[in-house]
């Protein structure tokens, strides 16, 4: 589970028959804090890249944003691939089962006023192989 901030504009990609894949970055902050000693501890944040896939990517296509506030429930998924260079990389992912957008409809940046929420979305559906070998799918 993670509560974040959209790094980027979403990147959406289509596969087989209209399917949809999403592809954002979220940014978690541990705030900082000072300890008694009053050493000054900075906030922290980690990156996490996130994949949405189906119903939940046409979701972010349509509603999510870079700056938008998201919580995301899935599954933790490593994988490598070597580069265009044969240098071997290393890939930590996210795949989303559940989405829920925590950015008030309408809110716009230094617009405190705001709509209602937006629903809470979720997508726990089987989940389709590509056939062109760019999307790589979780082996679960």
């Amino acid at each position: 589970m993670l509560i974040g901030n959209v790094g980027k504009e979403p990147v959406i990609h289509y596969y087989d028959r209209d399917q949809a894949m999403a592809m954002l970055t979220l940014a978690t902050t541990e705030r900082g804090y000072t300890l008694q000693n009053g050493t000054q501890v900075p906030d922290r944040t980690e990156w996490h890249n996130i994949v949405l896939y189906r119903g939940l990517a046409k979701i972010v296509e349509k509603y999510v944003h870079k700056g938008d506030k998201l919580y995301i429930e899935g599954k933790i998924y490593s994988r490598s691939y070597d580069d265009k260079k044969g240098v071997r990389r290393y890939v930590t992912e996210i795949y989303a089962d559940n989405m829920e957008l925590l950015t008030p409809k309408g809110y716009k940046e230094g617009n405190q006023t705001a709509d209602n929420q937006q629903p809470t979305v979720g997508d726990t559906a089987s989940q389709s192989s590509s056939t062109n070998g760019m999307v790589e799918e979780p082996p679960f």
